[in-house]
């Protein structure tokens, strides 16, 4: 029986993927064993197992940038995690270890590495993070989503796949008239759909709180995914704005449905958003996450922007400039339908296939 462990997580954009890739070898290889591994306490502990995988979370924790005490602990986490992880590869004997980035994905990776257990990693962002650069020197195999991705990794290593996505989304234009009904939506009026990752993103929040009234006299509909932190906020507003064209949540779990009735939509520009946007074809604002490692999120948009797939707002400018930018786009129906038809050239609905594929050729 083949045997892989999957390592990463700590947000949405890494977890996702991996869950991706693990129902991409499933669906080719039915009998194969798989196993993640995390970090205690982040999401992946609670998302992994709904997806119906085992998890084993390690102690490892990040590296703040600025000083703080987590950073004095975490020397002993490092190695407490490097010695749990050698334990779990000795117990459950992978054939192969997989990364998709984030701190929890070091020491696993690190480990079977030193064991001699192929590894490979996948880099989801057009620039590459700092566990994957290090992990990079040992793996067999580096599965991308951008071009020129040597300037990172070796580049006899790296195999240009895209981003794994989540399979239900594929098919999420073919949802509309039940996801209208699901979200309570009206079919004859457009809809703008505002994402700002799991958590929510304040300078998007505000502008789009700041600027409801209008898009709602304009007659938008605006479904808001507002995160925890500033959904008792955004239920007040809209409570005292009465009207029936706007729905939030705090998180959107059905997304194929949110991108079925989405005309325009508002998000960051992490990379499992992009790769999203990408397959479903919508037009987007892209608002990167300006404090992000190496200011990823806007080189993952400046991708999509060069290549006139895209907007751009600056999250700096977001409250001058976000709604009036989604009102302009609202209102013209050939910038909606040049920006979806490129966009979408530029998805690659099978990377989770081609990324499962080559994991299970280093098993032979």
């Amino acid at each position: 029986m083949t045997k892989i462990i999957i390592s990463g997580g700590g947000t949405g954009g890494h977890i996702y993927p991996a869950i991706a890739i693990a129902n991409a070898l499933r669906s080719i290889d039915p009998t194969v064993e798989i196993l993640f591994v995390g970090a205690n306490g982040k999401m992946e502990m609670e998302k992994v197992p709904k997806a119906g995988y085992q998890i084993v979370g390690l102690p490892i924790v990040g590296i703040r940038r600025e000083l703080s005490l987590q950073n004095l602990a975490f020397p002993l986490k490092l190695v407490r995690s490097l010695l749990k992880a050698r334990t779990i590869i000795k117990d459950f004997a992978p054939d192969v270890a997989v990364g998709v980035g984030g701190f929890a994905s070091g020491p696993l990776l690190m480990v079977a590495g030193w064991l001699g257990v192929p590894t490979l990693i996948q880099e989801q962002n057009s620039h590459a993070g700092i566990t994957n650069k290090f992990l990079a020197k040992r793996a067999s195999k580096i599965c991308v989503a951008y071009p020129n991705m040597e300037r990172f990794f070796p580049k006899h290593k790296i195999i240009y796949t895209g981003n794994p996505v989540r399979s239900d989304i594929m098919d999420s234009n073919q949802k509309r008239a039940s996801a209208l009904e699901h979200f309570g939506l009206l079919a004859h009026k457009k809809t703008l759909l505002v994402i700002g990752g799991s958590l929510g993103a304040k300078s998007i929040n505000e502008s789009i709180d700041a600027g409801l009234k209008t898009l709602v006299k304009m007659g938008y509909q605006v479904l808001w995914q507002t995160g925890k932190p500033y959904a008792e906020k955004a239920r007040k507003t809209v409570v005292a704005l009465q009207s029936e064209q706007v729905k939030t949540q705090d998180f959107i779990y059905e997304m194929d449905l949110a991108y079925a009735v989405a005309d325009v939509v508002v998000s960051r520009a992490g990379a499992l958003s992009v790769s999203e946007l990408c397959v479903v074809g919508k037009p987007a604002i892209l608002v990167p996450f300006p404090f992000a490692s190496e200011d990823h999120q806007t080189q993952n948009a400046m991708s999509l922007v060069n290549q006139d797939a895209a907007l751009f707002v600056k999250d700096s400018a977001a409250d001058q400039e976000l709604v009036q930018t989604a009102l302009h786009l609202l209102e013209d129906p050939e910038k909606q339908r040049q920006l979806g038809v490129n966009i979408k050239k530029l998805s690659q609905p099978h990377a989770s296939r081609q990324i499962a594929e080559e994991v299970l050729k280093l098993v032979h």
